[in-house]
C-alpha cells in the first residue's frame, strides 16, 4: 500500500514539475494563409428573453426552524412568448414554486418564490437554476446565516405575575 501511495505521489508531482518546464522546443508551424472572418450585417445577436429583475436574495439572520421565502421577478424581455421548464433547487432544503402552466407573454413579468426551510445552523447560499425555452438557464441564489434559537426560557416569576395584576 506504501509502494502505491508512493508511486502516485512521484507520478503526480514528475507530471506537475514537467508541466511547469518552459523549455519546450516543439516546432510552430506558421500559418501560410490568413483567414479572415465577416460579420453578418443581417445576423443580430440573440437578444435576453428572460430578464431577472435581481439575481440574489440574502435573508441576513434567520432563527432556525423558521421557514422564509423571498419572491423572484422575472420579465419577458423578447418577442414572443416563453416558457419556464424547471426551476431546481440544489438540495431538498430550498423549495421554489412558480406557475408551471402559464407562459410569459412578451412585457409580461411572472414571479418565483423560494423558500428556505432554515433547518440547519450556520451560513449558507444556495443556487437555483431556471430552465425555460427548452434549454436556456439562469440562476438565482438565495443566502444568509441561521442561527441556532435558545432553548425554551425559564418560566415567569409567579410573584411579578401578582405585581401586574
Amino acid at each position: 500500500m506504501k509502494k502505491i501511495l508512493f508511486l502516485s505521489a512521484f507520478t503526480c508531482s514528475s507530471m506537475l514539475m514537467y508541466a511547469q518546464h518552459e523549455g519546450h522546443n516543439h516546432p510552430v508551424a506558421k500559418a501560410t494563409t490568413a483567414t479572415t472572418a465577416v460579420a453578418n450585417p443581417a445576423a443580430k445577436p440573440a437578444e435576453e428573453a428572460l430578464l431577472l429583475k435581481e439575481t440574489e436574495h440574502d435573508f441576513g439572520k434567520i432563527p432556525q426552524g423558521k421557514p422564509v421565502t423571498y419572491v423572484f421577478e422575472v420579465s419577458n424581455t423578447g418577442k414572443t412568448a416563453l416558457k419556464i421548464d424547471n426551476v431546481q433547487a440544489s438540495c431538498g432544503c430550498t423549495t421554489p414554486e412558480w406557475d408551471r402552466e402559464k407562459a410569459i407573454e412578451p412585457g409580461t413579468s411572472a414571479k418565483i418564490t423560494v423558500g428556505y426551510n432554515a433547518a440547519a445552523e450556520g451560513p449558507f447560499t444556495k443556487p437555483v437554476t431556471i430552465t425555460y425555452n427548452g434549454t436556456q438557464t439562469k440562476q438565482l441564489i438565495i443566502k444568509g446565516e441561521v442561527w441556532k434559537t435558545p432553548a425554551a426560557s425559564a418560566p415567569a416569576n409567579a410573584g411579578v405575575n401578582d405585581l401586574k395584576n
